[in-house]
C-alpha cells in the first residue's frame, strides 16, 4: 500500500518563522546606495535622522505629560524606541529587534507606574509613528515570510497585552489600529520592493537580450565569412588535388619515389576537401545550402558599381591595373565584399549620393577606400521603414580582423560617411575561432 503524499507538518511552520525573525538578511548595503544620484543615496540617512530629531521630543513629553511617566525614566526610554531608526537604513531587523523590545517595555512601564489620564491610549502615538516608519526599510529588505512573522509578532504582543486589560485601564485599547497600520506598512513597502525588484530583472534581461543579439549577429557574420573562405581554399585544394594526381601522367620520366609523392600529396588534399566539407556541412544554414557559385573578387568590381548605378546611386571606381587575379584569394574576396556593404549602405542610408571607390597598392597592404557625398535631398530610405539588421560594419570588422588589417569608418563634416580599410597582402589569416 502507497501511502499519499503529505504536505509539510503544521508544526513546521512555527519554527520557520521563528527562524525568520532571528536570520536578517546578509545584505548589509544602505537603502538607496545604487541610486546614479548622489543625493538620493543620502536620502534615507536625512530622512531617518529628521524622524528621530522629530520623534524623541514628542515622545519624551508625551510619556512625561500624558501618561505621568518621571522624566528621568522617559528620556532614556525615548531613545531606545527612536534610536534604532538610525540602524533601519542597513540593518532593519535587528532594529525592529530594538524597538520592538523597547516599546514592549515602554507599555509594561505605563501598565504599571504610569499615572495616564482617561484619555491616554496603551501605545503613545509617537510610538506607533515611529513603529510605522521601521515598516518601510523593513519591508524593502527583508522576504515575506521575514515580513509575514513581524506582523504576527506584532499582533500577538498587542492582543496578549489587551487581553490582560490594558484598555481598561485607559480611555481606549488602540492596539488594533496599531496592528492594522503595521499590515498596511508592510504591504505597500512589500509591493515596492518587488515592483523594484521586477524592473531591475526586466533591465537585465533587455541588456542579456541586446548582447545575445549583437553576439548572434557576429556569429551568423563569421559563419557567412567561413562558409564564402571554405570555397575560395576548396578551389586551390581541388586544383592541388588534380595536378598532383596528374603529374606522372603529365610529365615524363617521373621517378617512382616521386610519382608515390605525388600520390601521397592527391590523397591528402582529397582528405583534406572531405573534412572541409564536412565542416562547411555545419556552419552552412538551410537557407545558404545551395551556394556553389564561385565567389567575387576584385575584378567584379565593375559590375558591381554599374548595379549600383542602376540603382540611383552614381559611383567613380579607381583600380590600378594589373591588380586582379594579383591578389591573395582572402585579401581578394575581403575587397569585393567591404565594397558591396559599402554601397549597399550608401543605398540605404543616402539613396542619391555620389560614391567614389578606389583601390591602391601602398607597400604591403591593399588600400580600400569607399565615400559618398551627402545625398542631394531627404529621401525615404530603407532605414526609415525597417531597423538595421547590423551585419554591415561588423561584417567589415570580422573581414579585417581577420587579414589582421585595419579599418576606418564615420561620418565626414559634408554630410556624408567614409569606409577606409587596409588589408595586408602578406599577413596569414587569423585562425584564432
Amino acid at each position: 500500500m502507497i501511502d499519499p503524499p503529505t504536505g509539510p507538518a503544521r508544526g513546521g511552520r512555527l519554527p520557520a518563522l521563528l527562524a525568520a525573525l532571528t536570520s536578517p538578511s546578509a545584505d548589509r548595503t544602505p537603502l538607496l546606495a545604487h541610486a546614479p544620484r548622489r543625493w538620493v543615496r543620502y536620502l534615507p540617512y536625512v530622512l531617518a535622522l529628521c524622524a528621530f530629531a522629530s520623534l524623541l521630543p514628542s515622545t519624551i513629553n508625551v510619556l512625561t505629560h500624558d501618561y505621568g511617566m518621571d522624566a528621568g525614566l522617559a528620556a532614556p526610554l525615548a531613545i531606545a524606541q527612536c534610536a534604532p531608526l538610525l540602524l533601519a537604513v542597513s540593518r532593519p531587523l535587528p532594529a525592529w529587534w530594538l524597538i520592538g523590545g523597547a516599546d514592549l517595555l515602554g507599555s509594561l512601564l505605563i501598565f504599571t507606574t504610569g499615572g495616564a489620564s482617561s484619555a491616554s491610549w496603551p501605545w503613545p502615538a509617537p510610538v506607533i509613528v515611529g513603529y510605522l516608519l521601521l515598516m518601510l526599510p523593513l519591508a524593502l529588505r527583508e522576504p515575506r515570510r521575514t515580513l509575514l512573522a513581524v506582523w504576527l509578532a506584532t499582533a500577538a504582543v498587542s492582543l496578549v497585552l489587551s487581553a490582560t486589560g490594558l484598555g481598561s485601564r485607559f480611555g481606549g485599547d488602540n492596539s488594533v489600529l496599531a496592528v492594522a497600520l503595521t499590515g498596511v506598512a508592510l504591504v505597500l513597502g512589500g509591493a515596492l520592493r518587488e515592483r523594484a525588484e521586477a524592473q531591475r530583472l526586466l533591465t537585465e534581461q533587455e541588456h542579456i537580450s541586446e548582447a545575445e543579439r549583437e553576439r548572434r549577429t557576429l556569429l551568423e557574420e563569421r559563419a557567412r565569412i567561413a562558409r564564402e573562405l571554405h570555397d575560395v581554399v576548396a578551389h586551390h585544394m581541388s586544383v592541388i588535388a588534380v595536378q598532383a594526381a596528374s603529374a606522372p601522367y603529365r610529365i615524363a620520366g617521373v621517378p617512382p619515389e616521386a610519382a608515390e609523392e605525388f600520390t601521397a600529396i592527391a590523397g591528402t588534399a582529397r582528405g583534406s576537401l572531405t573534412e572541409m566539407r564536412r565542416l562547411l556541412g555545419v556552419l552552412r544554414s538551410e537557407e545558404s545550402a545551395a551556394e556553389t557559385a564561385p565567389q567575387p573578387g576584385v575584378g567584379q568590381l565593375a559590375q558591381l558599381v554599374e548595379t549600383v548605378g542602376r540603382a540611383g546611386v552614381p559611383a567613380e571606381l579607381t583600380v590600378p591595373g594589373g591588380i586582379d587575379g594579383t591578389l591573395p584569394p582572402a585579401v581578394d574576396l575581403s575587397a569585393y565584399r567591404i565594397v558591396q556593404e559599402a554601397l549597399a549602405n550608401v543605398v540605404r542610408h543616402a539613396p542619391g549620393a555620389p560614391a567614389w571607390v578606389s583601390l591602391t597598392v601602398d607597400g604591403p597592404a591593399l588600400l580600400v577606400t569607399v565615400v559618398n557625398g551627402a545625398p542631394p535631398e531627404r529621401r525615404a530610405s530603407l532605414e526609415d521603414s525597417a531597423e538595421g539588421t547590423g551585419h554591415g560594419l561588423v561584417g567589415m570588422r570580422e573581414r579585417v580582423r581577420l587579414l589582421n588589417g585595419s579599418l576606418d569608418t564615420g561620418p565626414l563634416p559634408d554630410g556624408g560617411f567614409k569606409v577606409a580599410a587596409a588589408l595586408p597582402l602578406d599577413t596569414p589569416v587569423e585562425t584564432t575561432p
